[in-house]
Order: structure tokens, then sequence, then C-alpha cells
């Protein structure tokens, strides 16, 4: 083939495919297209025609290269056919690099520690502190042994050691601290509550600190005000804190030196700390004005979500921050700068109204109004809560709820349902006012209502304690024990030491029948309130129907310890001695009863029975007598008068048996003829009977309890009779709860031929000479029948 003088081969001929009648392909002429049909580099070209060879020095061809197959890998370099050479050698870490990655493994040991610090994790944060230090000595220990100690890294030593620090500090392992590394020794003294010690490390940092750093130093004159107030020293904390406000003035400084000033009573000092407080600039919240709520009348401000990030959020606290040392500053002084809290109240008030915070005189009139209730003016409260309904919408439903709390405590349900309807209208996610409503409808009787309107309360705010305590009482009204239970428990587990909530558990438990988790339950609130004297009598009450009476005598004692005026446990106290023959101690709590309740009879009554019963009977015939003084026309006293003086030959019996027969007729006694004993028995002794057997509060006893006067044991099966309804055996401390119906005339003595009570023994021989054939009908037991709580 020839080629040109570049070296390149003749230009192609360019030849018409011939059509189907097959004329000569290069016979036409030479045209400057390249019609269709023909054939570039190949393909169907003739025989003359030459390939296009231009890009197989690139290694290209439609043929493929030789020897390769159908669809090989395109590889110009023969790449693949090459033996893959060995991998280069790493090369060996230097020393420096080691100490450079041990150093990062530190660091991030101490970034791991602070973030668990910041999550609260303090015990995992003082592990990884503990073992940053270590690696951190690891690491001086490799250095020194490459010959590298010239190179020590004091920066990251100070970091770890100031991070272990922190954390002992953060767990309150002072000590370690302060022997790990010195430093917030000064807050480290301040929190052992060593102030003397803790300034003078505050004013060491102070003389190291240059001027120039202005903030930090003014931060540690702070913490110096702050331990000279824990001291008590407020004059020294008042140097401090105003140096402060003369440099950066800042709110919790302002407040500190108000309360200062208060502790000393300076009145001009706490007008002039107020305002200087107010004075200072409140904290700015940018907002975007394009998200701003669309209607007052919503609650919850939605527009606030699009306007919550970081530094807004930081922006909040320090604003509401500032709010409430403000709010605090003026509740403590204003009931102190003058005589008057009002006129305290209103100097405040329109001090805020010209200060940077005028919204906050509203909150200020409130808290007035809230000092009229402390002062119970509650017409000067109510008025100033009204002035509210034409003010700021904001604080409209916060006056109504109070308002609605007021009425309700006046009895006022009208006025009180209004106030609370106003605030619901106004807010209804307000679950206070949802809290004052159900109130009205409990207080009417209307329970299911009540209880729909604490429910919402609750479904709006899941922790209000109001809510969730009244809907376990309504519960506990309509007897639905078990859902009250419910209520009450999950309020125990909010309020874990509430006195109410754990007597409202108790008290549910005793009624469903479970006792001892009642008395659980009881002994868990005598440990919260051990001196309740209620508490105590109802637990020795539970003992007592559990037929323990060893505890019940305990828990009664206690009772009456802490209060010795409950007639309940008086009573109790009184029947229990008796119970046990004890009479000289039985005698001590019904003179205290008979001197809690003089116009009482029985008190007195049981008085002279447990002189009669211990056998000095001279004490219980004056007793009687006096008792009969003070109460003439008393049926029980004339009987036992008539009783004594006949056993005793007396002269004054028939004086007495007159009398009681009088008394007798007043009350519209039938009398009726009886005869006892040999037929010569005084007239008294018949109308004595007859006021026994009709007598309708008077109880028998058992077989085989009290005997008859005199100490003697009864003859068995003299207490006999009929019952009705179901009567407790009195001398177990317990009530009759039926009456009992019993014959049986009075034994009668020999008359004495004087009228003068002979001697103990005399007295003594002549009854046990005539008891064989006397009984006593009147038993001790009916003195204290009806006394002991049910």
């Amino acid at each position: 083939m020839a080629r040109s003088s570049a070296g390149r081969g003749p230009q192609p001929t360019y030849g018409v495919v011939g059509g189907g009648g097959g004329g000569n392909s290069g016979a036409g002429p030479r045209t400057g297209r390249m019609p269709s049909g023909t054939s570039y580099g190949g393909g169907n070209s003739d025989a003359n025609g030459r390939p296009m060879t231009s890009v197989r020095a690139a290694g290209y061809s439609s043929r493929g290269r030789p020897g390769a197959s159908a669809g090989a890998n395109f590889d110009p370099f023969n790449q693949a056919g090459r033996a893959t050479p060995s991998t280069d050698k790493v090369p060996e870490i230097t020393p420096e690099e080691q100490i450079k990655t041990m150093e990062r493994r530190v660091n991030q040991i101490i970034e791991d520690s602070t973030m668990a610090a910041a999550d609260g994790n303090l015990h995992a944060a003082l592990e990884k502190a503990k073992d940053a230090g270590k690696k951190e000595r690891q690491l001086s220990k490799q250095r020194e042994q490459l010959g590298l100690g010239d190179q020590l890294n004091l920066d990251l030593t100070y970091c770890v050691l100031f991070n272990l620090a922190n954390q002992y500090h953060a767990n309150k392992m002072y000590q370690e601290a302060l022997n790990s590394l010195r430093v917030n020794m000064g807050n480290i003294y301040f929190e052992q509550r060593k102030y003397s010690q803790a300034i003078k490390m505050y004013r060491m940092a102070l003389d190291q600190i240059p001027n120039t750093n202005r903030e930090f130093r003014l931060k540690i004159m702070r913490n110096i005000g702050n331990a000279f107030i824990k001291m008590g020293q407020f004059q020294d904390a008042i140097t401090s804190l105003e140096a402060i406000m003369e440099g950066s003035p800042d709110h919790h400084t302002g407040f500190n030196l108000v309360l200062c000033y208060f502790a000393v009573g300076d009145k001009e000092k706490m007008k002039r700390g107020f305002q200087r407080l107010i004075s200072i600039p409140p904290p700015n919240i940018e907002q975007n004005d394009d998200l701003g709520p669309t209607s007052k009348d919503e609650p919850i401000e939605d527009h606030e979500v699009f306007n919550q990030d970081a530094l807004r959020a930081i922006a909040r606290d320090r604003k509401k921050a500032s709010e409430r040392y403000i709010n605090l500053s003026a509740k403590l002084i204003a009931p102190n700068i003058d005589t008057l809290f009002t006129v305290g109240y209103d100097w405040i008030i329109e001090s805020l109204k010209s200060s940077s915070n005028p919204d906050m005189a509203s909150e200020l009139e409130i808290a007035k109004s809230i000092q009229f209730l402390k002062t119970k003016d509650f017409a000067q409260a109510i008025e100033t809560l009204k002035t509210f309904e034409k003010k700021d919408p904001k604080l409209v439903g916060t006056a109504a709820t109070n308002l609605s709390f007021l009425y309700f405590l006046e009895g006022d349900w009208r006025q009180s349902e209004k106030y609370a309807d106003i605030a619901i209208e106004h807010d209804r996610y307000n679950a206070k006012a949802q809290t004052n409503r159900g109130n009205c409808d409990y207080v009417r009787g209307q329970y299911d209502r009540a209880r729909e309107r604490y429910q919402e309360a609750v479904s709006v705010d899941a922790v209000c304690t109001e809510a969730m305590y009244n809907l376990g009482l309504v519960n506990k009204k309509m007897e639905l024990y078990s859902e009250s239970l419910q209520w009450f428990e999950k309020l125990h587990s909010i309020l874990r030491s509430s006195p109410e909530v754990i007597f409202q558990i108790a008290d549910i438990y005793d009624k469903q029948g479970n006792m001892q988790q009642a008395m659980e339950w009881f002994n868990i609130l005598i440990s919260v309130i051990p001196t309740d004297p209620s508490i105590l009598a109802k637990l020795g009450d539970m003992f007592d129907r559990d037929s323990d009476k060893s505890q019940a005598f305990q828990y009664y004692s206690e009772s009456y310890r802490y209060f010795p005026s409950s007639m309940a446990v008086i009573a109790w106290l009184g029947a229990y001695y008796v119970d046990c023959e004890v009479y000289e101690q039985a005698i001590q709590f019904f003179e205290r009863a008979a001197v809690i309740q003089p116009g009482v009879v029985k008190w007195h009554l049981m008085v002279a029975s447990c002189y009669r019963r211990s056998g000095n009977y001279q004490l219980a015939f004056e007793t009687y007598k006096r008792i009969h003084d003070k109460f003439p026309d008393n049926i029980e006293c004339l009987r036992f008068l008539v009783r004594i003086c006949t056993d005793l030959g007396m002269k004054d019996v028939a004086d007495y048996v007159a009398k009681l027969a009088r008394a007798e007729k007043a009350l519209g006694s039938t009398a009726t003829t009886a005869t006892t004993g040999s037929g010569n028995s005084p007239p008294g002794s018949v109308a004595a009977s007859r006021a026994q057997t009709g007598m309708s509060e008077a109880r028998q006893s058992t077989a085989g309890g009290m005997g008859v006067m005199g100490g003697l044991p009864p003859t068995p099966g003299t207490a006999g009779g009929s019952r009705t309804g179901s009567t407790t055996d009195v001398s177990r401390g317990r009530s009759a709860a039926g009456l009992s119906s019993g014959g049986g005339g009075l034994g009668l003595g020999t008359p004495a031929d004087t009228d003068r009570l002979p001697t103990s023994e005399s007295r003594a021989a002549k009854l046990r000479a005539g008891s064989a054939h006397r009984r006593d009908d009147i038993h001790f037991q009916e003195d204290v029948s009806g006394l002991l709580p049910d």
C-alpha cells in the first residue's frame, strides 16, 4: 500500500453502494458528500476499501485485540495481566505520633466525663475522670521512657486534674476534691458551711485576678456577699453587694441587697434598693412578629413553638427569674415599708407602673388581695379582685379563679359558680377554675357533675393535686371505694408525706372491711404525724374491735396524753380500768369528764359508783348527796341514796324515799304494790324497784359480770331476763346495743339505830351477813352503758 510523505495512507475512495440492479460501486464520479448506504472503514466496503486505522494506536479496534475473548474488558496497558505489586510497607509510627495518639484518647475521655456530668450521671462522670487521670499518668511514663520528657503537655495535665476535682466536687466528695487540685476551694468551703474559710479563699482569688477581668471579679464579690449573708453579717454583705450594683447590676444581686436591707430594718434603703432593682433592664426576647398569636382567646400560645430555640429559651428563663426576684422583693417589703400594708403595696404598684415592668403591677394587685385574705378582710379582697374584670385580660382568669374561691369559702355557691364559669370561659384549660366549679357541684349534691369537672381538670393538668384529691372524695361519697382508692394512691405517689391522703387511704380500707391494711396505713400515718390524738384513738378503736385490749389501751393512752379532753377516750379508759377493777384509776378519768361536762349527771354517778365498788362507802354517800343537791330530780341518784341508807340503817332513808316517789310521780310513773324481803321493807324500796324496772336506759350485765355491792360475787343465773337487739358485753369495754328487761326487788337491810355511817370493818361485816339473801340489781355497768364508742 502506498503511503504519503507524511506517513499516512492515501485518502479512501467513497463509492455508492449499488442498488438492486447491481451497478458498479466504484465507477461513479466522486462527490463532496457521503451518500446513504456508504461504508466507512469496513463493514460492507469492497475489497479495495481500506479500514479505519487512526485509533488503533490507542488500542481501539472494532474486531478487538488479537487473542482477546469476546466481551473482555478494555485494558490497553494490560494491568489485569500484571502481577499485583506488593503493598508498600507501612512506615513505623514515630514516638511523637504515639504520644499524640494517647493525648487524643485522654481528651476524648475528658469530653465523655463532662458530657456525663451535664446529663446528670455524676457517678459515671467521676469514673471517666478517674480513667482519664490514669491514662494521663501512663502517658507521662511512656513519654519518659521514649526520652521525650522535655515535651510535657502541662495543659493536658491541668485539664485532667481540674475535671477530676470538679467531679469530686459534684459528687460531694469535698476532701478528695481539695486533695486532687485546689480549685473551687471557696465554693467547696461554702457548701461545707465553712463560710469564714470560703470568704478567705474568695479574697485570695480576688487578689490574683487582674482588674481587666472585671466580670469575673464581680462574680467573686457576689459570692463573698452571699457568704456574709449566711453568717448573718448583713452590713458586710451590703458593702459587697452595693459594689456589684454600682459596677454591673443584675436582678439576683439586687434581690439579695433588698433582703439585707430588710434584715437590718432600714425602710428607706428598702425602697431605694427596690427602685434600683426594677431599674435594671429586663432580658430581651426576640420574637417573629409574623408568627404572633392570632386570637386573644387562644389559651396556649402555639406561636411560641416557632419561636423556640436554645437562645430564646435561655432568654425566657432569665426573664422569668428576673420577674420572680422583683415579685418576691415586692411581697417581702410591702408590709414593712409602712405601718399599713396597703400603703406599701400602693407605693410598689405605682413604682412598677413607671418602670420597665409595668405588667407586673397587676400581679402585685392580686398579691395585695391575697394579703387581705391573710388578714381576714374578705370584703376588701373581693373588691380588689373585682377591679380586674375590666383590666388586663391576661389576669381576668386569675382574678375570677380567686373570686370563685373566696365566694366558696363564704358559702355563696351562686357567686362562686358565676366566677368559676367566667374563668373557664376565659381559659378553658384553667384546671383550678374547673376544680372550683366542681366544688360547687359537690356541695349541692351533684356528685356526677362534680366528678366530670374534676376529671376535666385532671385531663388539663395531670398533676393538679386538688382535683385528684376531690376525685377521690367524690368517689368515696358515691361509695365507689375502688375508684376512690386508685385516685388516692395515685396522689400518694405524688405527695408521699401528705397526712390527708394517707388518712383517706386508711379510712377506705377500713370501710371496705380490710382491717389489716387499714391498720398498716394508720401506722404509716402515725409515723408522719405521731402526735395526732384522733388517729391514735382511731387505732385504739380498731385494736379494740380486733379484741386486742393491750394495744388498744396503749393507743388510747397516747391519745389521752396528747389531748386529755376527748370524752370518748376518757370514757374508754375509765371503762377499761373498771374492767380491770382498778377503780382508783377509773375515778381519775371520770372526775376529769365531770370537770369537762359538769352538767352531765352520768359522770358524777360514775365517780360515786367507783367509790361504792371500791368499798369507800363514806365517799360514795357524800358524792351521791352532792349529786342530789345539784340534780335533785335525778331518779338514779335517789335510788342509790335509798339503797345505801336502807342497807346501813340510816334515818335519812324515809326522806329520800319520799323524794324518790315525788320524782317518779313527776315522770308519770304508776305505782304498783310489791313486797320484798320479810315484808317490813320501807315503802321507798317498792318505789325504787318500780323505778329500776321501768328505767328505759338501764342495761343489765351478763351472768358472771360485776358482783353485788361490797365486792361479793353474784349468784349464777341471777341476771335473767330477755334482751332485744344485739347486746355486747359491757365488761369488755364495749357498748350495749339492745335494751334488757328484768325483775327483782331491792334487798333491804336492818334499820340502824343511828344515822351515823359505821366504820369500814363493821359496815363490811354487816353487808357480808346479809349478802347471801340479797342481790344488787343495779349493776355498775348500767352507769357506763352507751358511753363507749360504737
